[in-house]
């Protein structure tokens, strides 16, 4: 049974691969075929790559790359090294364990803004910055408020409180919601929030950027002349 380290590599199979030369049998490494399959074809499709795409950059037939795909083939070290150099990874990344991308953010490293005073946290729970997307948790103080910023045009809000009470208004209507609601409003509008209790209210809020609208269809001239 070949030996898996913690780190998810195979450290006899690169052995076997860098002594035996341009030849080897993959077969003899089920685990390491497996991995090379899978993370093959997750970097093609992360890079938006068709195989036959991949392949010319990696100037292969693209049947040595379909077979490295389906875990059965016996690809040589040589075209290892050339589709690990068109995908720019190394060659270690092909043939280990496919890693989680998942991104942990331990509680105190979650960014904070105090606002109204100190009377309102807002913890940005979004890594990275994505244009028109945000999702946030607000805490309110009791009796706090707070003015919305208005977001880019064709957004939409959603407000769901977790406790407490919330009140949000938008151009010149409230809105009282209790633990469980949920509030949807276009995210563009002048909006506000308050904290109508005597207790603390925790909300959250996630802000969804306009769809992408589809092409229009051209016109057909023909069948306008028809209907002339």
């Amino acid at each position: 049974m070949l030996k898996v380290e913690e780190n998810g590599s195979l450290p006899n199979f690169f052995d076997h691969i860098l002594t035996k030369g341009s030849l080897f049998n993959m077969q003899a490494f089920p685990q390491a075929a497996r991995y090379l399959a899978y993370n093959l074809r997750y970097l093609r499709k992360k890079k938006d790559l068709s195989q036959q795409q991949l392949a010319d950059q990696a100037q292969m037939p693209r049947t040595t790359l379909t077979h490295m795909e389906s875990g059965q083939g016996n690809p040589s070290l040589q075209s290892l090294l050339k589709v690990s150099a068109a995908l720019g990874v190394p060659l270690e990344q092909l043939l280990s364990r496919p890693q989680p991308e998942a991104i942990h953010i331990p509680a105190d490293q979650i960014p904070i803004e105090n606002r109204r005073q100190g009377k309102v946290h807002v913890y940005g729970l979004l890594p990275g910055a994505t244009r028109g997307l945000a999702v946030e948790r607000m805490v309110f103080k009791a009796g706090a408020t707070l003015a919305g910023q208005p977001h880019l045009p064709g957004s939409h809000e959603y407000l769901t409180v977790i406790s407490g009470q919330m009140m949000v208004y938008l151009i010149g209507q409230s809105y009282t919601l209790s633990a469980g609601d949920v509030l949807s409003f276009p995210g563009h509008q002048r909006h506000s929030y308050r904290n109508p209790g005597d207790t603390v209210a925790e909300a959250f809020s996630v802000v969804l950027p306009a769809p992408v609208a589809a092409p229009s269809p051209p016109l057909d001239r023909g069948s306008i002349r028809d209907s002339a």
